[in-house]
């Protein structure tokens, strides 16, 4: 049984555990000597690792994905808490819980499940109705949907992820549809439903969150025309107009072209969903990184924001 998990380390707290590597990287000092950078992983977080003595030798004992015991010493460095690795030996997986190392959703996904049912089949098109339910009535899928991430680094990243984003695109859709006219609700539900469905088979996230050789080749948003192909093709007398339109909220909902998305949101539910999607993903992540970080007034920077975020003391007057 795991003891100390990554939320649970302190500076200069002497470590003796458990951890899933998650990356392994070598490299060579000025001086020529070698050493490793490693992303060692727990479910309640991630923290680097970095071997400076032995380091050729110690590579040896273990790889990438490997469960790994981790002897060393806490640090901090440039602000942030690494450990400073003295030993590492490789774990078998049968003497490990799984569940111990990959961080999940903090809401129960069976509960999210039913949730986002009750939303989807509320869904008045008949046609739109039939094919939520396509994907509902699929244990295979829904097995997979309910576990998947949303993402392998920026938002939602964690295990039922997918799901968590998901309800809570769906109920963005809700909430913003009241406030515009002729917007088709039943249309922008499907497409919160499966604008993402596709990452099920774009990564494996069985120990850590990894590109499969689909998702690298092809990537979620083909996968996913693909998959509501198939199954609109088994839905008798759906209409080609329509099959379209859901297709185009799949291949639009990145909302630019540097962004991978196909084409650009050219319906008005397209750019609400591409909209809603950036928002509730930038909202999560900036979140996360506040609570990762508690304790501080600004959080580090954030690369993929391209900006540091201004957590302030949890005073309601923060200086005004």
């Amino acid at each position: 049984m795991k003891q100390l998990f990554v939320s649970e380390i302190q500076e200069h707290q002497p470590v003796d555990t458990i951890f899933m590597c998650a990356a392994k990287n070598q490299g060579v000092t000025k001086s020529g000597s070698g050493y490793l950078i490693l992303k060692l992983l727990d479910r309640s977080g991630e923290i680097e690792g970095r071997v400076w003595d032995r380091a050729e030798d110690l590579a040896k004992r273990f790889e990438k994905s490997d469960y790994v015991r981790v002897r060393g010493q806490a640090t901090l460095y440039q602000g942030r808490l690494q450990i400073r690795v003295h030993d590492v030996l490789r774990i078998e997986e049968s003497e490990v819980a799984a569940g111990d190392f990959l961080p999940r959703s903090p809401y129960d996904p069976e509960m999210m499940a039913e949730e986002l049912m009750a939303l989807l089949r509320g869904i008045k098109n008949p046609h739109l109705l039939a094919l939520a339910e396509s994907f509902l009535a699929d244990d295979e899928f829904m097995d997979l949907f309910k576990r998947a991430p949303a993402g392998k680094s920026v938002h939602h990243s964690y295990l039922s992820g997918l799901l968590e984003h998901t309800l809570s695109l769906s109920k963005l859709i809700l909430k913003v549809v009241e406030n515009y006219r002729d917007v088709d609700v039943d249309l922008l539900l499907i497409g919160g439903f499966l604008h993402d469905m596709g990452k099920i088979y774009e990564f494996s996230f069985d120990r850590s969150v990894e590109y499969t050789d689909k998702g690298q080749l092809l990537g979620h948003l083909v996968m996913e025309v693909e998959k509501v192909s198939e199954k609109i093709h088994a839905i008798p007398d759906f209409p080609e107009g329509l099959a379209t339109l859901v297709k185009h909220m799949l291949v639009s909902h990145h909302g630019q072209y540097e962004f991978g998305s196909p084409k650009l949101p050219q319906t008005v539910e397209a750019l609400i969903l591409h909209y809603l999607d950036d928002l509730d993903g930038k909202i999560q992540s900036v979140q996360a990184l506040m609570a990762k970080e508690a304790g501080t007034r600004w959080t580090s920077y954030h690369r993929t924001y391209g900006r540091s975020f201004f957590r302030g003391d949890g005073s309601k007057e923060n200086g005004s």
